[in-house]
């Protein structure tokens, strides 16, 4: 008569995780989603970090292009202060100041834009750790509790409620890590294009208040303005 060998316990993630305690299985969701959620708001800050390069790059050529979206409204901005200016017979520094100033404020107001959902990466880069901390502390309060009700040390109680604890950790990590390494970059990048930025808008405002304008600039100007009035 053969023996029968009872069969090993399977100890996969995905047991685990659906025999998981309901408390560690929230956190184990709330984490998936939070992880999910951080990939979407990286990968459209990639994207739009990517076309504002190329933004920027026709802005630093504005003598030969400005027709991109984002420098034709840094110019309309400030050609609405220099038309202000000149009716107001204002001296060529306080123009260029002012044309400088409305063209700053347009650049930043777009660069707000760009900075929605990186407060939720910071969150969840802050936060992910702690929930799924939370999780493990629940995990070894389960293993802890089945040694207890069932008198018995063995690996088959002990290791369900550990290795919660454990993928919980993990997930916490997954998804933090990848938050606080992009927002830190999306940061650093955002820093450098206002500062690249800022450099061509100080150059662009010197040539807008020049009492006579240059040709080009003229014929970009009159483009932005019929396009603001057509």
């Amino acid at each position: 008569m053969e023996k029968i060998v009872p069969a090993a316990p399977d100890f996969s993630i995905y047991t685990l995780v659906i025999n998981a305690d309901p408390v560690v299985k929230g956190v184990l969701i709330l984490l998936v989603l939070a992880s999910v959620a951080c990939w979407a708001v990286i990968l459209e800050k990639v994207i739009r970090l990517i076309k504002l390069r190329s933004e920027l790059r026709h802005l630093r050529e504005a003598e030969s292009d400005f027709t991109r979206p984002l420098a034709k409204q840094i110019l309309a901005a400030g050609e609405v202060e220099l038309e202000e200016g000149n009716v107001r017979g204002e001296p060529r520094g306080e123009l260029c100041d002012r044309v400088e100033r409305a063209m700053r404020a347009s650049l930043k107001m777009e660069l707000h834009r760009l900075e929605f959902g990186l407060p939720f990466l910071a969150t969840v880069g802050s936060t992910a750790p702690f929930v799924g901390l939370f999780g493990t502390v629940w995990g070894i309060v389960n293993s802890f509790t089945s040694i207890a009700q069932q008198k018995d040390t063995s690996l088959a109680v002990v290791a369900p409620g550990i290795a919660e604890a454990l993928i919980a950790t993990a997930l916490g990590l997954a998804a933090a890590i990848p938050a606080v390494i992009a927002y830190n970059q999306i940061i650093v990048a955002l820093g450098r294009a206002s500062a690249r930025a800022n450099t061509s808008i100080t150059e662009i405002a010197k040539r807008l208040s020049r009492r006579q304008a240059e040709p080009v600039l003229r014929t970009i100007v009159e483009t932005v303005r019929a396009g603001r009035h057509g």
